[in-house]
């Protein structure tokens, strides 16, 4: 089932927005067309197939004066959150006959009953109270040209949508928007924008993406969901406000305040989305470098992955304010995760092990143990390390790392169960759906997660430390048809060869059995044998390392002690020769 949203301009000379989700809510279409022609046009790949069309104007009217029952309706409900209808009714000239929705709706072939089970039908919807219920707003972001908003103060606006609707990807029933090139130049646009004309192009399409994300919640969340009126006198689909949501209080406006202090976060932001398409080619640069430093050093991990901030998160951050004044001075310099990678490991003694790989191998700027302050706190909660690192001085002047000069890299650290909490409550708290009269049960909810979380990481950990110490004691499996020496196997000999080592990912057991098996070592005897005179305290000590090299990384040093350059010109090492001829001086001392 597609969801397809439509910003309907009230008479054809205006745009109207027009975006398409697929079922998974990925947008596919994003566009502005004028006529129903050119509307009927752009979803003519769709006409048969099951569709929910969500449309922004009315589709029955026939009141002849004031507004509609369910506009009266709404508004009770809305209205104090400046989230009100304009009035409908026959005595409007475009709506004296049949509404141009309604007509629409026909010319695609939509039911526009409300209660309608049919695979092609459309609803009436307002983007207006759906962005108060889904991001739990306090009042609607003013980012519908009126009378005395300067063109700043609606970019922000619009931005801060952008930013709630990219959220979205994160959310229960998820909508995905910035795969698509449309959205992301759209945004760009918007970012860009200097005159209202501009901002006016982007709303229509912003709006269009509203109302498709709101069609999808309607058919996921159909108890969340609210239907204002009925077909017979006219109908407003939104999602249900929120119990215990409550107005944001008006604040008396100093406009030429505002104006000033716009300035220096629109021009931040500006130039942030200049720069983006090369934070995100930097990102991916960190990635590697951090993956690469990870394998080098054989410690285990489940992921490595890497974030570049989105425009419309920057410009909400850099307009953040702290008893009235700018939280940031300078936000291209002060806002220090535009790059961010995650890392997560199997255990809690991995995610200390990276940390102090990334303090021996880059430049550690800041490092917060966000698990530590919660517990000296009294309380169970939120347990990520979050290092800023950059270049260290060596890595700093090397051409293969001239890109990654002068940038820093937001690096969270944290065990699979830790991240998993994290999440959740990220998705549940950060968009404010949290009703008032549930949060104390929640919290204490929370609480208890947090706390069953960090047990169940401790287990985990004596579960690991359990099976590397019973590890040596297993029988090694032959296997006749593959020569080479099994990841398995061969994690149970380390553990034993190095017992204070930490357990290598799976693919590093696997990796270093080829390199063995180039070598011609192809049983844990021979590889016996071929380690017995190696004096594994004199590796670590020659190495000085500041970082618990994992079981694979001390193997891969006594390869090297006992083959030296024979190690180094192995076809399984070309791509690493250099660092492994850098590492075989300091291992001759």
């Amino acid at each position: 089932m597609y969801f397809i949203g439509i910003d309907l301009a009230w008479g054809e000379r205006q745009p109207s927005g027009v975006a398409v989700l697929d079922g998974d809510g990925r947008l596919v279409q994003l566009s502005a067309q004028t006529t129903d022609e050119t509307i009927g046009a752009a979803l003519a790949p769709y006409r048969e197939d099951p569709v929910l069309v969500a449309i922004d104007a009315p589709l029955v009217v026939t009141n002849p004066s004031v507004n509609r029952p369910c506009e009266a309706a709404l508004n009770r409900d809305f209205a104090r959150f400046d989230a009100g209808t304009h009035p409908a009714n026959t005595g409007k000239p475009e709506f004296a006959g049949t509404p141009r929705g309604a007509r629409l709706a026909k010319a695609l072939g939509l039911d526009i009953n409300p209660a309608s089970g049919r695979p092609r039908r459309a609803i009436e919807v307002y983007p207006h109270p759906a962005t108060v219920a889904l991001f739990g707003l306090g009042r609607t972001l003013k980012y519908k040209q009126k009378p005395g908003r300067s063109v700043a103060e609606l970019r922000e606006a619009m931005l801060m949508l952008v930013h709630h609707i990219e959220s979205l990807a994160d959310a229960e029933t998820p909508m995905v928007v910035t795969e698509h090139p449309g959205w992301r130049e759209l945004v760009a646009d918007v970012t860009s924008a200097e005159r209202k004309s501009e901002l006016r192009r982007a709303e229509d399409q912003i709006d269009a993406v509203l109302c498709a994300y709101v069609a999808r919640y309607a058919v996921a969340h159909p108890e969340r969901t609210t239907t204002y009126g009925d077909l017979a006198t006219g109908y407003i689909v939104t999602p249900t406000l929120p119990a215990g949501l409550v107005p944001t209080p008006r604040e008396n406006a100093a406009p030429s305040r505002a104006g000033a202090a716009a300035d220096p976060v629109r021009d931040a932001v500006r130039a942030y989305a200049a720069q983006r398409p090369e934070l995100e080619r930097i990102t991916a640069q960190y990635v590697a470098l951090i993956t690469g430093l990870l394998d080098d050093a054989g410690i285990n991990y489940h992921a490595v992955t890497g974030r570049t901030k989105s425009v419309a998160s920057f410009a909400g951050k850099a307009a953040r304010t702290l008893d009235g004044e700018p939280v940031y001075s300078d936000p291209l310099r002060q806002i220090t995760d535009q790059i961010g990678v995650r890392i997560v490991t199997y255990v809690l003694s991995d995610v200390q092990a990276v940390v102090e790989l990334l303090a021996d191998q880059l430049s550690v700027l800041e490092d917060r143990d966000m698990g530590l302050e919660t517990a000296q706190e009294g309380r169970f909660g939120y347990s990520s390390r979050h290092v800023l690192v950059a270049l260290d001085a060596a890595r700093a002047g090397a051409p293969d790392h001239m890109d990654l000069q002068d940038r820093n890299a937001s690096v969270q650290v944290r065990t699979m169960l830790q991240h998993a909490w994290a999440e959740f409550e990220h998705d549940i708290r950060y968009k404010g759906t949290v009703p008032e009269a549930d949060a104390p049960d929640l919290d204490r909810r929370f609480t208890l997660a947090a706390g069953l979380i960090e047990l169940a990481d401790r287990e985990f950990s004596t579960i690991r430390d359990r099976l590397q110490e019973s590890m040596t004691d297993q029988e090694p499996q032959v296997d006749e048809a593959d020569p080479r020496i099994s990841a398995q196997d061969l994690a149970a000999f380390l553990a034993g060869r190095f017992p204070d080592a930490g357990w290598s990912r799976t693919d590093h057991y696997e990796w270093v059995s080829g390199l063995l098996l180039e070598l011609g070592v192809t049983s844990l005897q021979e590889l016996g044998e071929v380690l017995r005179p190696v004096d594994s305290a004199s590796i670590s000590e020659r190495m000085g390392y500041r970082y618990p090299p994992g079981a694979v990384r001390r193997l891969d040093d006594a390869l090297l002690v006992v083959f030296g350059d024979r190690y180094v010109r192995m076809h399984g090492n070309a791509r690493r020769a250099e660092a492994l001829r850098a590492r075989l001086e300091k291992l001759k001392g």
